[in-house]
């Protein structure tokens, strides 16, 4: 692991935050940079804790369904600035999104680390590739490429491991109502106190705000990582993400990336509604 991300290793924290997202939710997908700021700036202070909210694991093969999920994908993409292509849901649809939640299940049973890189895989091959992540195929060269053990993935994605912890978060996100991805929940150390519940996506000053709030204090941010480091730990990240870590605008962050893609460390992948960068040095 890199030097910059040491400071969020196995310290006691004193808050839990409960992150509820679905795989194929584009807000969810909206959330990364903010969760990546948070990470790097206030990591020492908490732990995430990711759980699936199945709200999009029963979308059938229905038509009319796909061309909301077109409208809604657009949309999102254009006013976030997360790149992602709707197209998907007309030319490649995703037939069962519930193997998809079930999978990442499977993959956070080698470990949580491997359970969000896997994740974050699954986003990138959905969001930017339109690929049919419910394909066992796709979800096996996932598995690869989140550095699975992949047999043991294949093993675990149709055991009754995978089914269970799904179920599991299934009951969390019953329990703590919660009805909108993304969601997050804070929790302190006094288990007697109820979290403090944000639905939906707002701006990173917000979060921040609440963080303060529930550490009864004004939390000092740690220094940001250099940007090829950041880009060289987290592999492929969007010009958004950058935007938003390093609280400049995207044109900025952009000629700063060009510098390392002249230098061969970095490569553009074009999306739809915004680049992205993939570390190759």
């Amino acid at each position: 692991m890199l030097d910059f991300m040491k400071h969020t290793g196995c310290l006691p924290k004193p808050l839990e935050i409960y992150v509820f997202v679905d795989p194929l939710c584009p807000e969810c997908w909206a959330l990364e940079p903010i969760l990546k700021k948070l990470r790097l700036e206030y990591g020492i202070y908490f732990r995430f804790r990711h759980v699936l909210i199945g709200k999009l694991a029963n979308l059938n093969d229905n038509p009319k369904k796909h061309e909301a999920m077109v409208d809604y994908w657009e949309k999102t993409a254009s006013r976030t600035g997360m790149s992602c292509d709707g197209s998907l849901w007309i030319e490649n649809p995703i037939t069962s999104p519930y193997i998809v939640s079930i999978a990442i299940k499977a993959a956070e049973l080698q470990g949580k680390k491997q359970g969000l890189r896997f994740l974050r895989k699954v986003q990138e091959l959905v969001f930017l590739e339109k690929q049919n992540i419910s394909d066992i195929d796709i979800l096996l060269e996932c598995a690869k490429e989140a550095s699975l053990d992949v047999d043991e993935f294949l093993h675990d994605i149709h055991s009754e491991s995978a089914a269970k912890a799904f179920q599991c978060d299934l009951k969390i996100t019953s329990e703590m109502e919660v009805t909108e991805s993304p969601s997050l929940v804070f929790f302190n150390e006094n288990i007697e106190d109820e979290g403090l519940k944000i639905s939906g996506l707002y701006s990173y000053d917000v979060y921040v705000q609440v963080l303060q709030e529930m550490l009864g204090k004004r939390p000092a941010p740690m220094p940001l990582p250099p940007l090829e480091d950041f880009l060289k730990f987290f592999g492929i990240v969007a010009s958004k993400e950058i935007s938003v870590v390093y609280d400049m605008p995207i044109h900025e962050a952009e000629k700063e990336l060009k510098k390392l893609v002249l230098q061969q460390k970095v490569q553009k992948i074009n999306g739809k509604h915004g680049s992205f960068w993939k570390y190759i040095s």
